[in-house]
């Protein structure tokens, strides 16, 4: 979207970041990985090397303040991540690495709940530009299907007008 900085897009009244920080609120740390925003008391920050440097990169950057068992990992520009999305996520995982939500059958591989030391163990050593979805397929993942609306997020300029 031309440099715009999608998670700080208002939908509802509501920055998109300030709803997926709702979704995890009781979450101990709560991780961000990107440049600081205003407004977002108690998150702890960090960056990807480089800056700009994937979705893989970002959760190795993440990852390494997370000493919880478990973790959820979520894209930062979602309209429709609630609290029960990441509670029916965390109770899906079971003996499983992780639960995805899906929708039409596809995963949202920003939309999860994982064992933080399978994510660990799938990183690359080289995690700038890998592809998120080859580093995550090897794991064993439960897929919980979205209810609609739930997996929205903001992509284009279409979609933010679709959802404001």
């Amino acid at each position: 979207m031309s440099g715009v900085d999608k998670p700080m897009l208002v939908v509802g009244g509501t920055p998109l970041l300030h709803r997926v920080l709702a979704a995890v609120a009781g979450a101990d740390p709560v991780v961000v990985v990107g440049p600081r925003r205003a407004g977002t008391a108690g998150v702890l920050w960090t960056r990807e090397e480089p800056p700009g440097g994937g979705p893989v990169a970002a959760l190795a950057a993440g990852l390494r303040h997370v000493g919880a068992p478990r973790v959820a990992v979520l894209a930062g520009d979602l309209a429709g991540i609630t609290a029960s999305t990441v509670d029916r996520l965390a109770a899906a995982v079971g003996q499983a690495d992780g639960a995805v939500l899906t929708e039409s059958g596809h995963r949202q591989w920003l939309i999860g709940v994982w064992r933080s030391a399978s994510l660990r163990a799938a990183l690359p050593a080289e995690p700038h530009g890998a592809s998120l979805r080859r580093v995550l397929a090897g794991l064993e993942i439960v897929d919980v299907p979205a209810v609609p609306g739930e997996s929205a997020d903001v992509d284009t300029p279409a979609d933010l007008d679709r959802l404001t």
